[in-house]
Protein backbone atom coordinates (compact mmCIF):
# COMPACT_ATOMS: atom_id res chain seq x y z
CA UNK A 1 0.00 0.00 0.00
CA UNK A 2 1.01 3.91 -0.53
CA UNK A 3 2.25 5.47 2.56
CA UNK A 4 -1.79 7.17 2.21
CA UNK A 5 -2.98 3.78 2.11
CA UNK A 6 -0.97 2.43 4.89
CA UNK A 7 -2.43 5.89 7.08
CA UNK A 8 -5.81 5.57 5.53
CA UNK A 9 -6.17 1.29 6.14
CA UNK A 10 -4.62 2.02 10.56
CA UNK A 11 -7.23 4.72 10.86
CA UNK A 12 -9.74 2.80 9.48
CA UNK A 13 -8.85 0.02 11.49
CA UNK A 14 -8.79 2.89 14.43
CA UNK A 15 -12.22 4.36 13.48
CA UNK A 16 -14.07 1.59 12.94
CA UNK A 17 -16.21 -0.36 15.48
CA UNK A 18 -16.28 -4.40 14.64
CA UNK A 19 -19.10 -6.00 14.75
CA UNK A 20 -17.76 -9.11 13.27
CA UNK A 21 -20.84 -11.97 12.24
CA UNK A 22 -20.07 -15.07 11.69
CA UNK A 23 -22.18 -17.14 9.42
CA UNK A 24 -23.22 -21.01 9.18
CA UNK A 25 -19.81 -22.51 7.39
CA UNK A 26 -19.95 -24.32 4.33
CA UNK A 27 -19.97 -28.20 4.72
CA UNK A 28 -18.84 -29.93 1.06
CA UNK A 29 -21.33 -32.90 0.86
CA UNK A 30 -18.00 -35.37 1.23
CA UNK A 31 -17.07 -38.40 3.02
CA UNK A 32 -14.38 -35.68 5.30
CA UNK A 33 -12.67 -38.94 6.86
CA UNK A 34 -9.35 -37.72 9.43
CA UNK A 35 -10.42 -34.67 9.88
CA UNK A 36 -7.51 -32.55 11.50
CA UNK A 37 -8.58 -28.84 12.90
CA UNK A 38 -5.52 -26.39 13.35
CA UNK A 39 -5.41 -24.76 16.27
CA UNK A 40 -6.30 -20.93 16.37
CA UNK A 41 -6.00 -19.45 19.52
CA UNK A 42 -6.22 -15.93 19.17
CA UNK A 43 -7.24 -14.88 15.74
CA UNK A 44 -10.83 -14.21 14.94
CA UNK A 45 -11.01 -14.23 11.48
CA UNK A 46 -10.44 -17.89 10.08
CA UNK A 47 -10.40 -21.08 10.58
CA UNK A 48 -8.18 -24.36 8.94
CA UNK A 49 -9.68 -27.63 8.76
CA UNK A 50 -7.29 -30.36 6.98
CA UNK A 51 -8.41 -33.85 5.22
CA UNK A 52 -7.02 -36.55 3.90
CA UNK A 53 -6.96 -35.14 0.38
CA UNK A 54 -7.06 -31.14 0.90
CA UNK A 55 -7.62 -28.14 3.30
CA UNK A 56 -10.45 -25.85 3.73
CA UNK A 57 -9.16 -22.34 5.00
CA UNK A 58 -12.19 -20.17 6.22
CA UNK A 59 -12.00 -16.04 6.47
CA UNK A 60 -15.09 -14.89 8.62
CA UNK A 61 -14.29 -11.28 8.42
CA UNK A 62 -12.44 -10.14 5.37
CA UNK A 63 -13.60 -6.22 6.55
CA UNK A 64 -15.32 -4.62 9.47
CA UNK A 65 -19.17 -6.15 9.51
CA UNK A 66 -18.99 -9.13 6.77
CA UNK A 67 -21.62 -11.09 6.43
CA UNK A 68 -20.08 -13.91 4.36
CA UNK A 69 -17.59 -16.37 5.22
CA UNK A 70 -15.50 -16.60 2.45
CA UNK A 71 -14.06 -20.69 2.12
CA UNK A 72 -11.35 -21.76 0.22
CA UNK A 73 -10.24 -25.54 -0.75
CA UNK A 74 -6.63 -26.10 -1.11
CA UNK A 75 -5.54 -29.21 -2.71
CA UNK A 76 -1.78 -30.16 -3.25
CA UNK A 77 -0.95 -30.36 -7.00
CA UNK A 78 -0.37 -34.08 -7.02
CA UNK A 79 -4.19 -34.91 -6.12
CA UNK A 80 -5.69 -32.90 -8.61
CA UNK A 81 -6.54 -35.98 -10.88
CA UNK A 82 -8.32 -37.89 -8.36
CA UNK A 83 -10.38 -35.78 -6.45
CA UNK A 84 -13.50 -33.89 -7.33
CA UNK A 85 -14.49 -31.35 -5.31
CA UNK A 86 -18.03 -29.51 -5.49
CA UNK A 87 -17.26 -25.94 -7.05
CA UNK A 88 -20.21 -24.26 -5.39
CA UNK A 89 -19.23 -25.31 -1.69
CA UNK A 90 -16.10 -23.22 -2.03
CA UNK A 91 -15.03 -19.56 -3.44
CA UNK A 92 -12.02 -20.91 -4.78
CA UNK A 93 -10.34 -24.05 -4.92
CA UNK A 94 -6.46 -23.49 -5.56
CA UNK A 95 -3.74 -26.15 -6.16
CA UNK A 96 -1.15 -25.94 -3.48
CA UNK A 97 1.94 -25.09 -3.27
CA UNK A 98 1.59 -21.83 -4.56
CA UNK A 99 3.98 -20.71 -6.84
CA UNK A 100 2.70 -17.39 -8.18
CA UNK A 101 0.72 -15.15 -6.31
CA UNK A 102 -0.27 -11.22 -6.26
CA UNK A 103 -0.43 -9.35 -2.53
CA UNK A 104 -2.10 -6.37 -2.36
CA UNK A 105 -1.34 -5.09 1.20
CA UNK A 106 2.39 -4.88 2.76
CA UNK A 107 1.18 -6.44 6.03
CA UNK A 108 1.05 -9.55 3.63
CA UNK A 109 4.59 -9.10 2.90
CA UNK A 110 6.37 -9.67 6.55
CA UNK A 111 4.52 -13.59 7.09
CA UNK A 112 5.32 -14.60 3.55
CA UNK A 113 9.08 -13.91 4.13
CA UNK A 114 8.93 -15.52 7.64
CA UNK A 115 7.92 -18.60 5.57
CA UNK A 116 10.45 -17.82 3.00
CA UNK A 117 8.26 -17.63 0.12
CA UNK A 118 9.06 -14.02 -0.99
CA UNK A 119 9.91 -14.79 -4.52
CA UNK A 120 6.30 -16.62 -5.25
CA UNK A 121 5.25 -12.84 -5.18
CA UNK A 122 5.06 -11.91 -8.80
CA UNK A 123 2.75 -8.39 -8.27
CA UNK A 124 2.16 -5.78 -6.08
CA UNK A 125 0.14 -2.21 -5.78
CA UNK A 126 2.07 0.25 -5.10
CA UNK A 127 5.36 -1.88 -4.67
CA UNK A 128 7.10 1.62 -4.37
CA UNK A 129 6.13 1.31 -0.42
CA UNK A 130 7.21 -2.10 0.32
CA UNK A 131 10.19 -1.99 2.87
CA UNK A 132 11.39 -5.06 3.44
CA UNK A 133 14.97 -5.10 1.87
CA UNK A 134 14.83 -8.85 0.52
CA UNK A 135 11.43 -7.80 -1.01
CA UNK A 136 12.79 -4.76 -1.89
CA UNK A 137 15.72 -6.76 -4.41
CA UNK A 138 12.98 -8.27 -6.07
CA UNK A 139 10.93 -5.32 -6.92
CA UNK A 140 14.04 -3.94 -8.08
CA UNK A 141 15.17 -6.83 -9.95
CA UNK A 142 11.33 -6.55 -11.75
CA UNK A 143 10.91 -9.98 -10.46
CA UNK A 144 7.62 -8.25 -8.41
CA UNK A 145 5.70 -5.79 -10.90
CA UNK A 146 3.89 -2.69 -10.02
CA UNK A 147 0.13 -3.20 -10.19
CA UNK A 148 -1.01 0.30 -10.08
CA UNK A 149 -3.21 1.61 -6.89
CA UNK A 150 -5.30 -1.45 -4.86
CA UNK A 151 -8.34 0.48 -5.04
CA UNK A 152 -7.75 0.37 -8.74
CA UNK A 153 -5.50 -2.66 -9.62
CA UNK A 154 -3.94 -2.76 -13.36
CA UNK A 155 -5.91 -5.73 -13.90
CA UNK A 156 -4.75 -6.23 -17.46
CA UNK A 157 -1.37 -6.29 -16.11
CA UNK A 158 -2.57 -8.91 -13.37
CA UNK A 159 -4.05 -10.93 -16.00
CA UNK A 160 -0.98 -10.91 -18.12
CA UNK A 161 1.13 -12.20 -14.68
CA UNK A 162 -1.23 -15.26 -14.45
CA UNK A 163 -1.01 -15.68 -10.80
CA UNK A 164 -2.26 -18.83 -9.08
CA UNK A 165 -4.16 -16.48 -6.73
CA UNK A 166 -5.17 -12.74 -5.37
CA UNK A 167 -4.58 -12.50 -1.85
CA UNK A 168 -7.14 -9.55 -1.41
CA UNK A 169 -7.29 -6.36 0.95
CA UNK A 170 -10.46 -4.80 0.61
CA UNK A 171 -12.73 -2.83 3.24
CA UNK A 172 -15.69 -3.80 1.21
CA UNK A 173 -16.85 -6.56 -1.49
CA UNK A 174 -17.27 -4.00 -4.11
CA UNK A 175 -13.93 -3.97 -5.89
CA UNK A 176 -14.32 -3.99 -9.18
CA UNK A 177 -10.67 -5.04 -9.99
CA UNK A 178 -11.22 -8.06 -7.82
CA UNK A 179 -14.71 -8.86 -9.51
CA UNK A 180 -12.97 -8.64 -12.89
CA UNK A 181 -10.17 -10.70 -12.13
CA UNK A 182 -12.77 -13.32 -10.39
CA UNK A 183 -14.29 -13.45 -13.51
CA UNK A 184 -11.03 -14.43 -14.93
CA UNK A 185 -10.61 -17.68 -13.42
CA UNK A 186 -7.72 -15.99 -10.98
CA UNK A 187 -9.03 -16.59 -7.26
CA UNK A 188 -9.21 -13.94 -4.79
CA UNK A 189 -8.56 -15.08 -1.49
CA UNK A 190 -9.79 -12.49 1.22
CA UNK A 191 -7.08 -11.59 4.52
CA UNK A 192 -8.85 -10.03 7.34
CA UNK A 193 -5.10 -9.58 9.51
CA UNK A 194 -5.81 -6.28 9.92
CA UNK A 195 -9.29 -6.35 11.68
CA UNK A 196 -7.91 -8.58 14.35
CA UNK A 197 -8.21 -6.21 18.05
CA UNK A 198 -5.32 -8.31 19.36
CA UNK A 199 -1.85 -8.55 18.72
CA UNK A 200 -1.22 -12.10 18.93
CA UNK A 201 -4.65 -12.33 16.64
CA UNK A 202 -2.97 -10.36 13.69
CA UNK A 203 0.20 -12.68 14.51
CA UNK A 204 -1.56 -15.53 14.32
CA UNK A 205 -2.49 -14.87 10.49
CA UNK A 206 0.83 -16.40 9.86
CA UNK A 207 -1.12 -20.10 9.96
CA UNK A 208 -3.53 -18.34 7.05
CA UNK A 209 -1.04 -18.03 4.38
CA UNK A 210 1.31 -21.40 5.43
CA UNK A 211 -1.17 -23.78 3.95
CA UNK A 212 -1.06 -21.93 0.77
CA UNK A 213 2.51 -23.43 0.56
CA UNK A 214 2.05 -26.37 2.07
CA UNK A 215 4.14 -25.41 4.95
CA UNK A 216 1.82 -25.64 8.51
CA UNK A 217 4.23 -26.68 10.63
CA UNK A 218 6.73 -23.81 9.79
CA UNK A 219 3.72 -21.65 10.34
CA UNK A 220 2.81 -23.06 13.40
CA UNK A 221 6.58 -23.05 14.56
CA UNK A 222 6.78 -19.21 13.98
CA UNK A 223 3.98 -18.45 15.36
CA UNK A 224 4.84 -20.54 18.29
CA UNK A 225 7.68 -18.60 18.76
CA UNK A 226 6.04 -15.22 18.70
CA UNK A 227 3.53 -16.40 21.19
CA UNK A 228 6.38 -17.56 23.55
CA UNK A 229 8.57 -14.27 23.10
CA UNK A 230 5.12 -12.18 24.11
CA UNK A 231 4.26 -14.31 26.78
CA UNK A 232 7.27 -14.01 28.27
CA UNK A 233 7.95 -9.99 27.64
CA UNK A 234 4.38 -9.79 29.09
CA UNK A 235 5.00 -11.45 32.37
CA UNK A 236 8.47 -9.13 32.39
CA UNK A 237 6.49 -6.39 32.17
CA UNK A 238 4.34 -6.93 35.82
CA UNK A 239 7.71 -6.63 37.68
CA UNK A 240 7.79 -2.97 37.03
CA UNK A 241 7.98 -0.58 39.87
CA UNK A 242 5.50 1.85 38.41
CA UNK A 243 2.46 2.13 36.34
CA UNK A 244 2.93 5.34 34.07
CA UNK A 245 0.31 7.09 32.36
CA UNK A 246 -0.21 7.20 28.67
CA UNK A 247 -1.61 9.42 26.45
CA UNK A 248 -1.97 7.86 22.28
CA UNK A 249 -2.80 9.48 18.79
CA UNK A 250 -3.23 12.97 17.55
CA UNK A 251 -5.19 15.85 15.72
CA UNK A 252 -7.16 14.54 12.43
CA UNK A 253 -8.78 17.28 10.95
CA UNK A 254 -9.65 18.76 14.51
CA UNK A 255 -10.68 15.78 15.66
CA UNK A 256 -8.40 13.72 17.91
CA UNK A 257 -8.07 10.05 17.72
CA UNK A 258 -6.94 7.96 20.72
CA UNK A 259 -7.00 4.47 20.72
CA UNK A 260 -10.10 2.51 22.22
CA UNK A 261 -9.56 0.64 24.94
CA UNK A 262 -10.27 -2.87 23.36
CA UNK A 263 -8.06 -1.57 20.39
CA UNK A 264 -4.53 -3.21 19.17
CA UNK A 265 -2.93 -0.47 20.95
CA UNK A 266 -4.57 -0.51 24.23
CA UNK A 267 -3.82 -4.41 24.44
CA UNK A 268 0.44 -3.72 24.09
CA UNK A 269 0.04 -0.90 26.76
CA UNK A 270 -1.96 -3.29 29.32
CA UNK A 271 0.51 -5.97 28.37
CA UNK A 272 3.32 -3.13 28.90
CA UNK A 273 1.83 -2.57 32.45
CA UNK A 274 1.07 1.47 31.45
CA UNK A 275 -1.53 3.00 32.88
CA UNK A 276 -3.44 4.33 29.44
CA UNK A 277 -6.20 6.66 30.62
CA UNK A 278 -8.95 5.68 27.98
CA UNK A 279 -8.33 1.97 28.96
CA UNK A 280 -11.72 1.86 30.60
CA UNK A 281 -13.51 2.80 27.23
CA UNK A 282 -15.07 -0.15 25.11
CA UNK A 283 -14.33 0.74 21.48
CA UNK A 284 -12.08 -1.71 19.44
CA UNK A 285 -11.52 0.88 17.36
CA UNK A 286 -10.59 4.94 18.18
CA UNK A 287 -12.71 7.47 19.95
CA UNK A 288 -12.58 10.92 18.57
CA UNK A 289 -12.25 13.96 21.44
CA UNK A 290 -11.53 17.75 20.75
CA UNK A 291 -8.23 18.92 21.70
CA UNK A 292 -9.56 20.44 25.01
CA UNK A 293 -11.14 17.37 25.94
CA UNK A 294 -7.59 15.55 25.41
CA UNK A 295 -5.73 18.07 27.22
CA UNK A 296 -7.93 18.26 30.16
CA UNK A 297 -7.60 14.76 30.79
CA UNK A 298 -4.21 13.57 28.86
CA UNK A 299 -2.07 16.83 30.20
CA UNK A 300 -0.64 15.52 32.95
CA UNK A 301 0.26 12.27 31.06
CA UNK A 302 4.06 10.31 31.42
CA UNK A 303 4.04 9.62 27.93
CA UNK A 304 2.82 9.94 24.62
CA UNK A 305 2.66 7.57 21.89
CA UNK A 306 1.89 8.01 18.01
CA UNK A 307 0.99 11.42 17.67
CA UNK A 308 -0.04 11.26 13.88
CA UNK A 309 2.54 11.33 11.06
CA UNK A 310 5.27 13.95 13.04
CA UNK A 311 8.20 12.76 13.63
CA UNK A 312 9.99 15.82 15.83
CA UNK A 313 8.85 18.14 18.11
CA UNK A 314 9.29 21.13 16.26
CA UNK A 315 6.83 19.60 13.72
CA UNK A 316 4.31 18.97 16.46
CA UNK A 317 4.80 22.45 18.17
CA UNK A 318 4.24 23.94 14.72
CA UNK A 319 1.47 22.45 13.17
CA UNK A 320 -0.54 23.25 16.69
CA UNK A 321 0.91 25.43 19.53
CA UNK A 322 -1.21 23.40 22.14
CA UNK A 323 0.84 20.11 21.78
CA UNK A 324 3.31 22.36 23.55
CA UNK A 325 1.24 22.10 26.69
CA UNK A 326 1.51 18.27 27.44
CA UNK A 327 3.82 17.37 29.96
CA UNK A 328 5.04 14.61 27.24
CA UNK A 329 5.84 17.31 25.07
CA UNK A 330 7.71 19.20 27.79
CA UNK A 331 9.53 16.08 29.56
CA UNK A 332 10.31 15.00 25.58
CA UNK A 333 8.45 11.72 26.43
CA UNK A 334 6.92 11.62 22.95
CA UNK A 335 7.58 8.27 20.46
CA UNK A 336 6.19 7.58 17.54
CA UNK A 337 5.75 4.36 15.09
CA UNK A 338 6.15 6.98 11.99
CA UNK A 339 9.73 7.47 12.07
CA UNK A 340 11.09 4.42 10.60
CA UNK A 341 10.85 4.26 6.83
CA UNK A 342 11.65 1.72 4.22
CA UNK A 343 13.70 2.95 0.86
CA UNK A 344 10.90 4.24 -0.82
CA UNK A 345 9.19 6.11 2.42
CA UNK A 346 7.11 3.01 3.46
CA UNK A 347 6.09 3.06 7.08
CA UNK A 348 7.75 -0.39 8.85
CA UNK A 349 5.53 -0.53 11.55
CA UNK A 350 2.43 -0.94 9.02
CA UNK A 351 4.66 -3.46 7.19
CA UNK A 352 5.81 -5.57 9.87
CA UNK A 353 4.54 -4.80 13.44
CA UNK A 354 1.52 -7.21 13.09
CA UNK A 355 4.01 -9.62 12.24
CA UNK A 356 6.25 -9.29 15.45
CA UNK A 357 4.17 -7.76 17.88
CA UNK A 358 6.75 -9.53 20.79
CA UNK A 359 9.02 -7.17 19.62
CA UNK A 360 6.66 -4.42 20.06
CA UNK A 361 5.74 -5.45 23.38
CA UNK A 362 9.48 -5.37 24.06
CA UNK A 363 10.08 -1.50 22.56
CA UNK A 364 7.21 -0.21 24.81
CA UNK A 365 8.44 -1.96 28.16
CA UNK A 366 12.04 -0.60 27.45
CA UNK A 367 10.95 3.03 26.70
CA UNK A 368 8.12 2.66 30.00
CA UNK A 369 10.38 0.73 32.40
CA UNK A 370 13.89 1.05 30.91
CA UNK A 371 15.12 -0.87 34.19
CA UNK A 372 13.48 -4.48 32.61
CA UNK A 373 14.78 -4.17 29.15
CA UNK A 374 17.72 -2.23 29.46
CA UNK A 375 19.98 -3.67 26.48
CA UNK A 376 17.09 -3.06 23.84
CA UNK A 377 17.29 -1.54 20.88
CA UNK A 378 14.15 0.05 19.58
CA UNK A 379 13.03 -1.21 16.58
CA UNK A 380 9.54 -0.17 15.96
CA UNK A 381 8.54 2.71 18.01
CA UNK A 382 11.20 5.54 18.35
CA UNK A 383 11.50 8.92 20.52
CA UNK A 384 10.31 12.14 18.43
CA UNK A 385 13.65 13.42 16.94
Amino acid sequence: MALQQQFRAALASLILVFSLSCKEQKQPDLPLSKESITQIKYAKGFNINTFDTYTVVEVKSPWPGSEKTFTYALVPKENLATITLPSDAFDAIIATPVEKMVLTSTTHIAPVEALNELEAIVGFPNSDFISSPKARKLVDADKIKDLGMNEKLNTEMTLVLNPELIVGFSISDDNKAYHVIKTAGIPVVYNGEWVEQTPLGKAEWVKFFAPFFQKEKLGDSIFASIENNYKKATELAKNAKNQPTVLTGGLYKDVWYVAGGESWMAQFLKDANADYLWKDSEETGSIGLSLEAVLEKGKTADFWFNPSAETSYEELGNINPHHKEFDAFVNKNIYSNAIEKGEKGGLIFYETAPQRPDIVLKDLIHILHPELLPEHQLQFIKPLQ
